[in-house]
């Protein structure tokens, strides 16, 4: 499998630090809101490689976190505590608040049938860890105390800008408020590891330090939730790629300051979803939720789907018509499917099998390539082979593009089975008589009773699989 590897700039073939194991990280939400679809665009993306990974064989344990302190408005340690923020829009504790958007993030996530990572960690469970890590390095040199604060002393680095091949607004830190520079920083690109009493006096969680009262910065969360659980090697950490600077660049610099030698082998970083009006973000209005596709009567799988018809390392430009447009597409997808299932079972030709499924994976082997697995599935459906074969092909693929293809194929047969039973007799004598005009190639009779049958308010037309009639 080759992937794109942000850290060397360039696609790489995978090779995962144990042999037949994979150790994956994923940054997990920050629950003071709903997630919007951009965010969950890149969830439905990590969720395609960790189903992949395991599809080709690996033994994946993918761990997330769940950031429920320490996140403050602006990527770059200023601005408000953003579990505070949204705790005093709704008049309720941080916990509170933490615990509702978390079971809402899971509630998103199985609709767009998301699997949930093997291990889920809330920060505030980690404070110990987060202690044990900030003091080692400090004892090392890599840390600091100023002004109440611990921070991380980017100067003892060697090189901090690892990802420096993204555009400039890529990198931008987004800071929504006139902030002041913070004055205790030795160096402009040090960071906080942890707050103390001293700043944010409104804090509502808090924890007994060697340095204080206080809370940890949101950086040191990742790099600590990751070693703990994964080790000190781990091969694969994904995020969007607004991520990559300063949250994966500080993960990074305090992460192998703490070990002592390089830390993760591959970065997966997912392309914003953008409106027509630039990056979609909950400042800007453009909140689109999970919740309001489905009160605009969309399916959120459709969603999903239109996701892998995109290259996670492009932006991804979301519209009602281009939605729309998933949704047709996906509908003819099921379509094509829906017969299949109506057919007598038979044996699976391997053969084929194997020759189409080479198809699937070669797409995804190439840089995870969503788009090209779907073209692929449509190969399947156009095979001269029997229906077993090709739902056997189709429930395997779907195990990583996670489109419940076949659940939907039956609905859509089992429908129209039903609305047959509802067509008039008339109109099926007309179809059969049309039927055997065929058979003798007598074309102008079929034309003609082809009229008849419009003429009643009914289609009908030949497919690979048989004859269809359906209302006008």
């Amino acid at each position: 499998m080759q992937i794109y590897n942000s850290l060397s700039h360039k696609k790489e073939e995978f090779v995962p630090h144990e042999p037949g194991k994979v150790s994956m990280y994923t940054c997990g939400p920050t629950v003071y809101h709903y997630a919007h679809i951009g965010n969950l665009r890149s969830y439905i993306m990590e969720d395609v490689l960790e189903k992949y990974l395991r599809f080709a064989g690996y033994d994946v344990k993918r761990v997330m976190n769940i950031t429920d302190v320490g996140h403050l408005t602006s990527d770059g340690d200023t601005g408000d505590d953003k579990m505070l923020k949204g705790a005093k829009r709704e008049h309720k504790t941080v916990m509170e608040i933490a615990k509702f958007y978390t079971d809402a993030f899971f509630d998103d996530c199985k609709k767009l049938n998301i699997k949930t990572p093997d291990v889920v960690v809330p920060a505030t469970t980690y404070i110990d860890e987060f202690i044990k890590v900030i003091s080692s390095l400090m004892d090392k040199g890599y840390a600091y105390e100023a002004g109440g604060n611990i921070y991380f002393d980017t100067s003892k680095l060697d090189k901090y800008y690892v990802f420096n091949d993204f555009k400039e607004e890529d990198l931008a830190v987004g800071v929504r408020e006139g902030v002041e520079e913070d004055e205790n920083k030795r160096n402009k690109a040090d960071f906080v590891l942890w707050f103390t009493k001293s700043k944010f006096d409104d804090q509502e969680l808090k924890w007994d330090s060697p340095w204080g009262v206080g809370y940890p910065g949101w950086h040191i969360e990742c790099s600590c939730i990751s070693m703990k659980n994964l080790g000190e090697y781990l091969d694969i950490h994904c995020g969007g790629i607004d991520n990559a600077f300063p949250h994966h660049t500080n993960e990074i610099a305090q992460s192998e300051a703490y070990l002592g030698h390089k830390w993760c082998n591959y970065w997966f970083h997912i392309l914003h979803l953008n409106t027509d009006s630039g990056k979609m973000s909950k400042s800007k209005g453009e909140f689109l939720t999970v919740s309001l596709l489905e009160e605009k009567g969309y399916d959120p799988v459709v969603y999903r789907y239109f996701c892998l018809l995109s290259h996670y390392r492009k932006s991804l430009v979301f519209s009602w018509e281009n939605l729309d447009n998933a949704v047709n597409s996906f509908n003819k997808l099921i379509e094509k499917i829906a017969p299949l299932t109506k057919e007598a079972p038979g044996e699976v030709d391997k053969n084929v099998y194997a020759t189409l499924k080479n198809g699937f994976t070669d797409a995804l082997d190439n840089d995870l390539n969503t788009s090209l697995a779907i073209t692929a599935l449509y190969d399947i459906l156009k095979a001269d082979t029997n229906a077993a074969t090709k739902l056997a092909l189709i429930r395997d693929t779907d195990s990583v593009l996670g489109l419940d293809l076949i659940a939907k194929a039956e609905a859509k047969a089992a429908e129209a089975e039903a609305a047959g039973n509802d067509i008039p007799e008339e109109v099926l004598a007309l179809a059969e008589q049309r039927k055997a005009a065929r058979k003798e190639k007598n074309f102008a009779l079929a034309d003609e009773l082809r009229d008849k049958i419009k003429a009643l308010g009914y289609e009908i037309k030949e497919t690979r699989q048989g004859t269809e009639i359906n209302r006008i």
